[in-house]
């Protein structure tokens, strides 16, 4: 019952990585690898608040946003005007100088965990569109294997910035809950009930965002047909920003939920992150209900596998997917990228 416990949580925090994976595939056709990044990132932010220090990521942030401002800036004053031009110093350069004033004249570890969180994750979402303008938006009408190999850049200079700025050693933060709950035989961690329950509450935002939402039925729009929703006016730069942001935001939330449960490491993002990308590839990077519960199976199997076999648990979990693929190879037809 115990090893269950853990594996439905660890699966619940696989659950939002793969579908924020499936997401960012079904609209940019891009395999997200650097999506565990967004997971240390978040943790380790988290991390370094918490300890009343300035967290890297806020330097990142800032040189993100010059970036991004060199590459809109002249674009955007052709198009908009100095008013324009104005909203883009703002959002990029301006939002990430007052959170370093903030942060600069505050004590940021004297503040209720609540307002921590919200901290971590208005330094590190922002982060998701401004690496999709700097880094995918470019080449966005690329082929898939391109994008993959943009994607294998971008992590691999995440991880090399994530040593720079949070270092080698490894970061816990204070747990949600330090409750416990006799459910029959088995005790239930308040931390593993906050895990679960965010998760599914975070789902069932996203559903009721794709299906009431404005901006949600264009994602969906974009996933499904990018060409006729681009002749319906849908900017596929808009679709790629927003899916990164909501990428992003699904990553830095999965770290912050599960730094209490682990110690997190400025590369242990690649390592959750694929176990996420097992669990998106059982839904054939198209199937969200499929993906969910295949990271269920993946939380539960790396549960057990650590009890009968621990050296060898990782090779199990992600052995899982030869059968998945050699099953689609079977019952799947070519489709050509076009297509």
């Amino acid at each position: 019952m115990l090893l269950g416990q853990d594996g439905v949580t660890n699966g619940a925090i696989y659950a939002l990585l793969a579908l924020a994976l499936v997401l960012v595939f079904a609209v940019t056709r891009v395999i997200f690898i650097p999506q565990g990044e967004f997971v240390a990132y978040g943790a380790l932010t988290l991390a370094m608040i918490e300890a009343g220090r300035l967290p890297g990521t806020l330097w990142l942030l800032l040189g993100a946003g010059v970036l991004v401002v060199a590459l809109d800036g002249l674009d955007a004053l052709r198009r908009g005007g100095m008013a324009r031009l104005l909203q883009v110093v703002a959002a990029n350069i301006l939002y990430p100088l007052a959170l370093l004033l903030l942060m600069r004249t505050t004590s940021t570890d004297t503040w209720p965990l609540a307002a921590k969180v919200l901290l971590t994750l208005a330094v590190v979402v922002p982060l998701g569109p401004m690496i999709y303008r700097i880094a995918y938006q470019p080449v966005a009408e690329a082929s898939v294997l391109i994008l993959l190999i943009v994607s294998v850049a971008v992590h691999v200079a995440m991880v090399g910035l994530g040593l720079l700025f949070f270092g080698a050693e490894g970061s816990r933060t204070s747990s949600f809950s330090d409750a416990s709950f006799t459910v029959g035989p088995m005790m239930v961690s308040g931390q593993s009930l906050w895990v679960i329950g965010t998760s599914l509450g975070l789902i069932i935002a996203l559903a009721l965002f794709f299906n009431r939402t404005i901006y949600g039925k264009a994602l969906r729009a974009t996933a499904i047909n990018r060409a006729g929703a681009r002749l319906m006016g849908i900017s596929p730069a808009l679709a790629g920003r927003l899916t990164f942001m909501l990428a992003a935001l699904i990553g830095a939330l999965s770290g912050v939920l599960v730094a209490p449960i682990a110690t997190i490491y400025y590369d242990t993002g690649f390592l959750i992150g694929l176990k996420g990308f097992v669990a998106a590839i059982i839904g054939g990077l198209a199937s969200y209900p499929i993906a969910a519960l295949g990271a269920i199976l993946v939380g539960v199997l790396e549960a057990f596998s650590s009890f009968w076999a621990s050296a060898y648990k990782e090779v199990i979990v992600f052995t899982l997917i030869i059968p998945v693929l050699v099953w689609r190879s079977l019952t799947s037809h070519h489709v050509e990228e076009d297509e």
